[in-house]
């Protein structure tokens, strides 16, 4: 595209949205993209072959494509040193690109279009609105309709109950806690997940319909691998996990104005002081990462959609004015993880299954919520997945040794003999996921290393330590955790202590009313937007980010279009 009215650096979660938005007010809008593009007939070998150069068709989408690439197997998807969905370039044999931490850290986010709600888990509920009134410069009511449009148009709904969640839901009611299924949620209750997932395919119970038929029908057909990448559909736009590259993106190239541009790594953001001695955005400098040539683009305005590191990253490798708020302030819920492990008979006693097979279903699909210390999910994945998750990250030593509950173990790393035999458990085993309203910090963050760069500049240095709220509140979390699996008969309770390096859900490292405005315009650098999880003032209160950040990208569509474009 040439002569672009906005350019959008970033097709993840947030820069999807905003595309789309522009697009369909009538602009002309280039977004790029630093990762591959699965499912384009353009880019028929995304991991091999450079391909084209951009696509701007709808009719390039090709869900035969997509599910050949997005295949479901654990390693050859999530592998964060050579999978499909890792941070790094298309070509897998090329080592991906580099982070650095002052501490043990793992940062799972991915590049590509669709960026990491690719391997997402599609969980999308609301903030807590006691979380955003009186800490943002908006209030709760005025994102309200904004969520309501994306919960809209992805769809969002609640999940259906499979094994895994009536177990969870038969503990917390034990335990005292009482189901609430609502959106707003203002007092601690537990509710179905609310879940970017189309509804269960009608079919799915139907024995004259294969899985193979199953699988190219519309609808969720609870196979279990969100994660992993779900390719089950009719049409790459009809995909039932709403990822940003089956959802946003095919509306996007569906209004005619939005071109995509994969494998093109922003460099700097360029800018021009000539008006009124004001700092303007007026384009950006990009790299192609299978050739290495380099160029210019100009565009009126541009949108910076890069996630919370590389959004700090590239504003400091611009050299953009100094703020001490940029990359400060990082929040990513101080997460932890808790395994039950049941009998056959209290299974067959509480919920009437022998097994819970937590690979049933979506992989969150029922949650607790509390607001002023965070949340629980239910959780299910593959058994890869699940080890590594449940037994393989800790930040303890190798010894295990009791807890307050004596059937609850904490641990670090669990191998051999002991792990083969709660694998064998796999099938009777339900994870939980905790959540923590992380307090922000502004020691906490991203940065530039003072001495090692890479091909795209000085690379990111990531330091995190949670603060003693966060501690407080985690810990306050893990105790419910328990009592849910213990009240729920579990035989067996095994904390994984995660370390705080656990990045998953990376916020507020270039917060609204700090780096931006509350329209999302950098304060120091006009025509500059952000819309990525960077800009929330706070983590929410311990919810999962994406779907604010795609209610705040639709605002700031109106916002931005208002300003420059009306």
């Amino acid at each position: 595209m040439t002569n672009p009215d906005v350019i959008v650096i970033g097709a993840g979660g947030g820069g999807a949205v905003i595309a789309k938005e522009l697009g369909e007010k009538g602009l002309k809008v280039l977004i790029i993209e630093a990762g591959p593009w699965y499912g384009n007939k353009k880019w028929p070998n995304p991991n091999f072959q450079s391909g084209a150069k951009e696509s701007f068709d709808i009719n390039d989408l090709d869900i035969h494509l997509y599910r050949r690439l997005l295949n479901k197997c654990e390693d050859n998807m999530n592998n964060l040193v050579t999978g499909r969905f890792r941070w790094g370039p298309a070509k897998r044999s090329r080592a991906p690109w580099v982070r650095l931490t002052t501490q043990k850290q793992l940062i799972w986010q991915s590049a590509g279009v669709g960026g990491s709600t690719q391997h997402y888990t599609a969980n999308s509920p609301r903030a807590y609105p006691s979380a955003i009134d009186q800490f943002w410069p908006i209030s709760y009511r005025e994102l309200i309709p904004y969520y309501e449009k994306v919960e809209d148009t992805l769809p969002v709904s609640f999940a259906p109950t499979t094994a895994k969640e009536e177990i969870f839901y038969y503990g917390a009611k034990r335990a005292g806690w009482q189901l609430n299924p609502t959106l707003n949620v203002t007092t601690p209750c537990i509710r179905p997940q609310p879940n970017a997932i189309l509804p269960v395919n009608k079919n799915l119970n139907n024995l004259h319909v294969s899985l193979e038929q199953l699988s190219w029908m519309e609808g969720c057909t609870l196979c279990g691998h969100c994660i992993n990448g779900c390719p089950h559909g009719p049409s790459v736009d009809k995909v039932a996990k709403r990822s940003t590259a089956v959802s946003y993106i095919p509306l996007a190239l569906g209004t005619g104005n939005v071109t995509i541009r994969p494998n093109t790594f922003t460099t700097k953001i360029v800018t021009d002081s000539s008006h009124l001695r004001e700092l303007h955005a007026t384009g950006v400098r990009i790299r192609d990462t299978w050739t290495g040539e380099e160029e210019e683009l100009k565009a009126k305005v541009i949108v910076l959609a890069g996630g919370s590191i590389e959004s700090p990253r590239l504003w400091l490798n611009s050299n953009l004015p100094q703020n001490p708020w940029v990359g400060r302030g990082l929040t990513n819920h101080y997460m932890d993880w808790i395994t039950g492990i049941f009998d056959e008979k209290e299974l067959i006693s509480s919920i009437g299954e022998r097994d819970i097979n937590p690979f049933v279903g979506h992989t969150s699909g029922a949650r607790l919520d509390f607001p002023g210390l965070g949340s629980l999910q239910s959780v299910g994945m593959s058994p890869g997945l699940t080890a590594s998750l449940s037994y393989g990250i800790s930040q303890f030593g190798w010894n295990i040794y009791q807890t307050e509950h004596p059937k609850s173990n904490f641990h670090n790393h669990i191998v051999g003999n002991k792990l083969r035999n709660l694998m064998i458990s796999y099938r009777r085993s339900l994870n939980i996921l905790i959540m923590t309203d992380d307090e922000v910090d502004q020691k906490n963050g991203v940065k530039l290393h003072s001495t090692i760069s890479d091909e795209h500049g000085s690379v990111p240095l990531l330091s995190y330590t949670p603060t003693k709220r966060s501690q407080r509140n985690r810990r306050e979390l893990i105790k419910i955790a328990n009592d849910i699996l213990y009240k729920a008969g579990a035989k067996q309770i095994i904390s994984s202590n995660w370390p705080a390096g656990m990045m998953i859900h990376l916020e507020s490292t270039m917060r609204m009313g700090f780096v931006v405005d509350c329209n999302c315009e950098a304060y120091q650098v006009k025509k500059l937007f952000i819309v990525d999880n960077s800009v929330h003032v706070n983590s929410l209160g311990g919810i999962n980010p994406t779907l604010t950040t795609q209610a705040l990208a639709t605002r700031t569509a109106e916002k931005l279009f208002e300003k420059y474009y009306n």
